[in-house]
């Protein structure tokens, strides 16, 4: 799929699924394109996001430290494993401690860089209907959109949140990966299927089927990774999901060495690489 996507001389635009306490991994293949092939976060046109695949479009967009998200996201899980019920609990509530960390890591000037590149996919509350909002006209605005696309029913609450008058619910739950079967997009995501930079499970099962917009190969594997998207395994499994968002991008690069030309070649071994990549995310916590 990716040898049919682009050339040298047209930029890819990106796109990241929704992908919920697995957005490490796509963090983990944001982390190996900016080291490894800057150039495809700096030419894509267009950065697209569902639910929490939103919040690494914006980083990509916003150029956010990438340790910052990733500590983000690991103390969130840590807070939903604290009680039997997780992330039912009712006194978990993910959405406020994303409110407070949104207020710091999106700069003052965020409308200003994401109106017409940031896409990002909520969902209207009123029919159900997938909007994709691109438009900004403050800081406040894009905080309160990506509130809106990472907003699950009673897991985040009862009340959804607005934007401009409007209330809206996960992006996810209208349009998983937005336009992740367009020739001109790069698409990532933590759960196999017919995507660019996605796990390969084994290829004894290769049905894949498309549900919201979005592709998924029918594997155990892929079951597994949706109760951790949901449900947050331990920080150790969690940091091995970021490590293997690093290697599936390093070898999708491997894969288009020609089209893009990077200097990938020259770092560290992707096996080396990982191993400080695991030991660094275990210590962000501390």
């Amino acid at each position: 799929m990716a040898q049919e996507k682009g050339s040298e001389n047209s930029p890819l635009s990106l796109s990241f699924s929704g992908s919920g306490f697995l957005s490490l991994y796509q963090l983990g293949a944001v982390k190996a394109l900016r080291e490894l092939a800057p150039e495809i976060l700096q030419s894509a046109p267009r950065v697209y996001g569902a639910s929490a695949g939103s919040l690494v479009a914006a980083a990509v967009v916003f150029q956010t430290n990438l340790e910052d998200v990733a500590k983000v996201m690991l103390e969130t899980a840590a807070e939903a494993r604290k009680t039997i019920l997780g992330p039912f609990y009712p006194k978990f509530n993910p959405l406020k401690n994303l409110l407070r960390s949104l207020q710091q890591l999106v700069p003052d000037n965020a409308h200003q860089l994401a109106t017409g590149r940031l896409h990002i996919a909520v969902t209207r509350l009123s029919d159900l209907k997938n909007i994709i909002i691109s438009d900004f006209n403050s800081k406040e605005e894009v905080v309160q959109v990506l509130l809106c696309s990472c907003f699950v029913p009673y897991y985040c609450g009862l009340v959804p949140p607005s934007f401009r008058g409007v209330r809206y619910i996960d992006g996810g739950c209208s349009n998983f990966h937005p336009f992740f079967s367009l020739k001109s997009i790069l698409t990532v995501s933590p759960f196999t299927g017919e995507i660019d930079i996605c796990p390969r499970d084994c290829p004894v099962s290769h049905f894949c089927i498309q549900i919201s917009h979005a592709s998924f190969q029918l594997s155990l594997e892929n079951f597994g990774r949706l109760i951790h998207a949901l449900f947050p395994p331990q920080t150790t499994i969690l940091t091995q999901y970021y490590c293997q968002g690093y290697k599936d991008a390093t070898c999708y690069l491997n894969q288009t060495d020609k089209m893009f030309k990077s200097p990938f070649k020259k770092t560290l071994k992707t096996t080396v690489r990982c191993r400080i990549l695991k030991r660094h995310c275990v210590d962000i916590l501390h």
